[in-house]
């Protein structure tokens, strides 16, 4: 009981020493959601650090190995040849990851020209608390390196990206290099000539999304706690007069909660679909198991069934989308 009390009161200490313009607005709803998230910080810092202590022990260790190893020597000579052999393997190595970082790099610059074109919409900064725009910019962290290991990546754009969202990303190390279109303009601005093929993806939308085009862009809204703001990216889409759509989720698997997804699973599961023309696929290795609930059978039987066929006898369809793929792979 006493732990409970003292775990209560820290809890309430927390959020009295948040900053006025944070705490003092928020509903009661709101306020344990910032204390789980802040407790979720927490445990991910103490993770951190015992990772970093773990990486230092394994060090040591390694270290004290190669002593014991050169130290067992019988010659100078041998000893010589240890060293020799120990350099160029670790010269082996670091050319192998020199040659790994420019076929990334030549993925990144492919997918500029022929790539499916992602925007991630940075202008809801204001509706957030700092933690919330703090936990936007680990999950964009997340989209840059997903994207990075894909083998048909797409080309990514940060829109939007001013006051304090550009603030957290200016302070990430890097984050000037990376390989990602950067726009302070909204993204109705920055890609005026093409707004026939914008399209905002938001679960609110009546429109199913079936395929990706490559001549659409797709835009995921950057908004942490859209429960707090339902219904906020439809409505400016339609204010916009541009086009809106849905991911096909409920015709694949039935979510425990509501289907709005982070913008980082939105980001990748539209990379896996592209890598693999299959959006069970594609949910099912991204969307966690605790968000989904229960999956019809019926539904799955189908889905398979159909994956067969088209396995015997490729539709128009898939055939298309190889082509596509053979396209951006050459």
């Amino acid at each position: 009981m006493e732990e409970e009390k003292e775990t209560k009161q820290n809890d309430q200490n927390t959020l009295e020493n948040q900053p006025n313009s944070q705490h003092t607005t928020l509903s009661k709803n709101a306020k344990k959601k910032l204390l789980k998230q802040q407790k979720w910080e927490a445990k991910k810092a103490e993770k951190k650090a015992q990772m970093k202590e773990q990486k230092k022990k394994e060090g040591e260790r390694k270290r004290k190995e190669w002593e014991e190893k050169l130290s067992s020597c019988a010659s100078e000579e041998e000893r010589l040849k240890l060293i020799e052999s120990r350099r160029e393997l670790r010269k082996e190595r670091m050319g192998k990851r020199a040659e790994e970082k420019e076929e990334k790099t030549q993925r990144i610059r492919k997918a500029k020209e022929f790539g499916q074109n992602i925007v991630i919409d940075l202008e809801f900064a204001d509706l957030m608390t700092n933690i919330e725009i703090h936990s936007l910019v680990q999950q964009i962290i997340y989209c840059y390196a997903v994207n990075g290991r894909c083998a048909s990546p797409g080309h990514l754009w940060l829109t939007g990206c001013r006051g304090e969202m550009e603030n957290q990303l200016q302070r990430l190390p890097g984050f000037d290099k990376w390989s990602i279109e950067k726009e302070s303009q909204s993204y109705i601005e920055a890609l005026q000539d093409q707004k026939e093929n914008l399209v905002y993806l938001t679960a609110d939308s009546e429109t199913v999304l079936d395929e990706l085009d490559l001549k659409k862009i797709y835009i995921v809204g950057g908004l942490v706690d859209r429960n707090r703001w339902k219904g906020l990216t439809m409505k400016k889409a339609n204010e916009q007069g541009i086009q809106t759509a849905k991911l096909p989720i409920s015709s694949y698997l039935k979510m425990s909660s509501s289907q709005v997804l982070t913008v980082n699973q939105v980001v990748e599961i539209l990379l896996k679909f592209v890598e693999t023309k299959d959006w069970k696929t594609s949910f099912f290795q991204v969307i966690p198991q605790r968000k989904r609930g229960e999956i019809d059978p019926e539904e799955l039987e189908r889905v398979d069934r159909e994956e067969l066929e088209d396995e015997n006898e490729p539709s128009e369809k898939k055939r298309q989308c190889d082509e596509v793929s053979s396209t951006q792979q050459n």
